[in-house]
């Protein structure tokens, strides 16, 4: 059986070119590997070979591993936030929630948004005084008791660093000046108001954004390219005139008429470009494609960030602007008939069976196998871009379309939850550069990798994924001049059909089990609709 397509990984590009091959003696290879699957022998229907270099490895940013929230639905109130629930602490946090994204050892959060960010005034949500005010973006009237001192203190608590999104919408340049000055500040009119609510010491916030899809007509505050640039100029001098450690982020895309504007006029001001994309949309019309539909989509993400990469080149600020692909999902939220630029009426009954609509993102059969396999294609994506990619953010983190799903009694971890859990614990700190060869399915090669080192590359940490969604695929995995052969620990995760999910019923149908893999002349068989990590030790 021929190959079909092969890849080049290179800490710069990414190389895709087709090609046909044989590899010897990998032909109906039978092997047992009891300890991770139901059968004693299982026949390799497809064959990969993966060649990894272990003479250079670069480390990638840990923020590669991050989330995002928006004030949308339940992911703030009645997700993270839920003050009377016997589950939250004094301060109204969910303890479950925050041991969760411990466990995912999640970098950075962004926070409010998002479109929600472009209708939000941050005055609102500080001081004892708060009142409700009618949220234009999403139809729904904000409470305002999550603000950007509850999103610190919740920050602290999950340990990551908090990253806020500022209104560029109908906010001004001044007001993002006085938010920087409220958190971070030493003295002054804002940061005295800080110190009243009781906060003494500045908060040191060093990630924030400008904007938010302002390049959209769906936003408020839709800009132009000629437009865009200078605003953001301006803003950028504004802010960093009040912290000038601030590591700044701009609206961006992979549309060279909007972003190279940008960088003309601000790139010398900032450090990243915030790029989103959701590879289904279902804004207005839900729907469930099958599980190869959206595994045909794996590779997607890599031609996007080759996209962004060859703009950020040919601009000249290779090495000076990185990524943050900082909203990033397989699915689009749904949400029907909105954003909007207004505030809706509370007594609109058909505004309000729109806004029930988006419990539809919670129907939990919609996260798969193939949800938890496009997450790792998409993170290795970005681990092979180390010198590029800053961040990404998965939004978001918390219901919605979020990996882990929150309600009253408790918490579901979907599928995507532990292909991130697995990406944060079992990594290693480098990313190697690797050749793959491999078979194909649904138009995309079966097998995806990436390799990890530790710093002295004695270590080795490998991510494989078997898109196949019924056949296991011989992989041959060689590091270096080394051909591993024996006993190995690894950690896998399959489900009993492609199409497996959880919900608070079957909580953990899916989820990762640790096993020891046989491999025998370096070959490895890897079962279908599954993503490996195994552990390498190939130095002493």
């Amino acid at each position: 059986m021929p190959f079909r397509k092969i890849y080049k990984y290179v800490a710069s590009t990414f190389l895709h070119r087709a090609n046909s091959f044989r590899i010897a003696g990998t032909v109906g290879l039978v092997f047992s590997v009891s300890s991770c699957i139901n059968h004693s022998a299982q026949t390799a229907t497809n064959k990969a070979v993966v060649e990894i270099d272990d003479n250079v490895a670069k480390r990638y940013n840990p923020a590669i591993f991050g989330g995002f929230i928006e004030q949308f639905g339940d992911q703030v109130y009645g997700g993270i936030y839920d003050p009377g629930s016997p589950l939250a602490d004094e301060n109204g946090f969910r303890k479950d929630v925050v041991a969760a994204l411990k466990e995912l050892k999640i970098k950075v959060v962004r926070w409010p948004g998002g479109c929600f960010a472009s209708g939000y005034h941050w005055k609102d949500g500080v001081g004892k005084n708060r009142k409700p005010t009618p949220d234009p973006v999403w139809g729904v009237v904000e409470s305002n008791q999550f603000g950007t001192d509850e999103f610190v203190k919740w920050c602290r608590l999950v340990g990551c660093e908090p990253y806020i999104c500022t209104n560029a919408g109908n906010g001004t340049p001044q007001e993002m000046k006085e938010w920087v000055e409220y958190c971070n500040g030493m003295s002054g009119k804002y940061a005295e108001k800080r110190k009243e609510n009781g906060n003494e010491k500045p908060y040191g916030i060093k990630y924030w954004s400008i904007g938010n899809e302002n390049w959209g007509g769906h936003e408020i505050g839709a800009s132009t390219p000629e437009k865009w640039g200078p605003l953001v100029k301006e803003s950028a001098d504004l802010m960093l005139s009040a912290d000038s450690a601030l590591i700044l982020a701009a609206a961006a895309t992979a549309d060279k008429k909007w972003t190279l504007p940008l960088l003309q006029n601000a790139g010398d001001r900032l450090d990243l470009v915030a790029v989103h994309n959701y590879w289904l949309g279902f804004w207005q019309k839900n729907e469930n494609p099958d599980y190869r539909s959206c595994i045909a989509l794996s590779e997607e993400p890599q031609k996007f960030l080759n996209g962004i990469i060859h703009m950020l080149d040919s601009s000249g600020y290779r090495g000076k602007i990185r990524i943050a692909f900082d909203e990033w999902n397989l699915r689009g939220w749904h949400h029907p008939g909105y954003p909007r630029k207004e505030a809706t009426s509370p007594l609109d009954t058909a505004a309000l069976r729109l806004i029930q609509k988006r419990e539809i993102n919670n129907i939990p059969s919609q996260y798969t196998m193939a949800d938890a396999l496009f997450s790792a294609s998409f993170l290795n994506a970005c681990l092979r871009n180390p010198e590029y990619v800053e961040m990404t953010n998965i939004a978001p983190i918390i219901n919605t379309r979020g990996p882990l799903y929150v309600y009253p009694e408790g918490i579901v971890k979907r599928t995507t939850f532990h292909t991130l859990s697995m990406y944060a614990n079992l990594l290693q700190s480098h990313i190697a550069d690797l050749t793959a060869i491999s078979d194909s399915v649904c138009s995309v090669p079966v097998v995806d990798a990436i390799a990890t080192s530790d710093s002295l590359g004695k270590n080795w940490s490998v991510a494989l994924i078997n898109r196949d969604p019924e056949h296991f695929t011989a992989c041959t995995v060689k590091i270096g001049s080394r051909t591993p052969d024996g006993k190995f620990k690894a950690t896998v995760l399959k489900g009993d059909s492609p199409d497996a999910y959880n919900d608070k019923e079957m909580p953990e149908r899916v989820k990762p089990e640790t096993v020891i893999y046989p491999v025998q002349k370096g070959v490895v068989m890897l079962p279908p609709h599954s993503l490996s990590i195994i552990e390498f030790p190939v130095k002493p």
